[in-house]
């Protein structure tokens, strides 16, 4: 029996960090490290000099390399991904992301080792050019060996690429809760216990935590923020995350009576931090895989209020672990944030729910031993002990 652990190297062609990101440290984190030794190769590209992902894979004591990359698809990189594999004797190579499917299958087909990928959601964009780079990585599914979506609705877009049924492995997302635990009080999963602010009806915040991108929806969050804050003079809405559209949203926010009252901060290395500081979570998107900020939120006890999409509807179930609105109905997801905000009882009993929910179904924990055990069977070894 081979007692060697397997040695795994992530690829991704990152550009900021967002949930495929946190995706990567949350398996690498949860892996038993006897079973599974992760690595992570990630392209360097004139934008994205100084990356936050190599710098806290590296925290966890693993091993994080590069690959120059001259623009943004540069097929020079594949000689050095291939150098790369067969120097450090990886044993099966994990991309993620289109760009990285791409450059990955045609490396770790040449280096002679498995290959795996992991869909995070399928973008979609106006941009003619990156529409079809991202639809040659789709193409490119039916090369690897495994396909392993994170959500039902995924999976079901993974079929539409003429990808055999037992390629495809559904894997369910999670969320790292070695980052959230400290952060809850250990008798009880709700966060609310040491906060008296949701007895404060005089000061709220509703935050977003997200990339701002179109199908985020941002704008429609501000124009129910600016509602609900014409009523109530404490609200705040703060925003996290950065992208494309942030000029664009914060523009939009600039027209509206309750500006004074909108915090844009961009990216922050922390966002778990400001979690804490949050009475509502909302989200608008209109296309999400299984969203990690999300699970972050629910798992750190603070209620949720969103539209009703695939992905979302897997973690949400209405009036049970947070309140949905139909998919852009701006008056629904209004009454929703005004129920999580200012009905205590209820708001509390939607978080416990949802936090006891996350911690039971959605734990990285369980994902790595998943993921292990497909490693394990990719590479024919024993099975692991149930």
């Amino acid at each position: 029996m081979n007692t060697t652990p397997i040695k795994v190297l992530h690829f991704i062609c990152s550009t900021g960090f967002y949930g495929a990101e946190k995706w990567i440290l949350a398996l690498a984190n949860n892996s038993d490290r006897d079973l599974v030794t992760s690595e992570l190769v990630v392209t360097r590209e004139p934008e994205n000099q100084d990356l936050k992902l190599t710098k806290d894979f590296n925290a966890l004591g693993l091993t994080s390399h590069e690959v120059e990359m001259s623009g943004r698809f540069d097929v020079r990189a594949i000689r050095s991904l291939v150098k790369l594999i067969k120097d450090h004797n990886i044993d099966v190579l994990h991309s993620h992301g289109y760009k990285s499917d791409i450059l990955g299958v045609i490396a770790a087909k040449i280096a002679g080792i498995k290959c795996i990928t992991t869909p995070h959601g399928f973008e979609k964009t106006k941009d003619w050019k990156l529409e079809l780079f991202i639809s040659a990585g789709c193409r490119t599914f039916k090369y690897f060996d495994y396909v392993v979506p994170l959500s039902r609705e995924l999976y079901s877009d993974v079929q539409k690429y003429n990808v055999n049924e037992d390629k495809i492995v559904y894997i369910r997302n999670g969320v790292d809760l070695k980052d959230i635990d400290y952060r809850l009080p250990l008798e009880s999963p709700v966060a609310r216990a040491d906060n008296a602010k949701i007895n404060s009806p005089e000061s709220k915040t509703i935050g977003f935590i997200g990339q701002m991108i179109e199908r985020k929806n941002v704008s429609h969050l501000l124009q129910v923020f600016d509602n609900l804050a014409a009523e109530n003079t404490g609200l705040k809405l703060v925003l996290l995350g950065d992208g494309d559209s942030r000029q664009k949203f914060e523009e939009f926010a600039d027209q509206l009576k309750s500006r004074d009252r909108i915090s844009f901060l961009g990216f922050q290395d922390d966002p778990l931090s400001y979690l804490t500081s949050f009475d509502l979570f909302a989200m608008c998107s209109t296309l999400e895989g299984i969203p990690r900020c999300l699970m972050e939120a629910m798992a750190m006890g603070v209620p949720v209020a969103a539209y009703d999409i695939p992905g979302v509807n897997q973690l949400l179930e209405h009036e049970k672990t947070g309140l949905l609105a139909t998919l852009g109905n701006k008056q629904e997801l209004q009454e929703c944030c005004k129920r999580l905000l200012w009905d205590e009882p209820l708001a509390n009993r939607i978080s416990q729910t949802a936090a006891e929910y996350i911690n039971e179904k959605f734990s990285a924990r369980r994902m790595a031993k998943e993921y292990t055990e497909l490693y394990h069977q990719l590479l024919e070894r024993e099975p692991l002990p149930a």
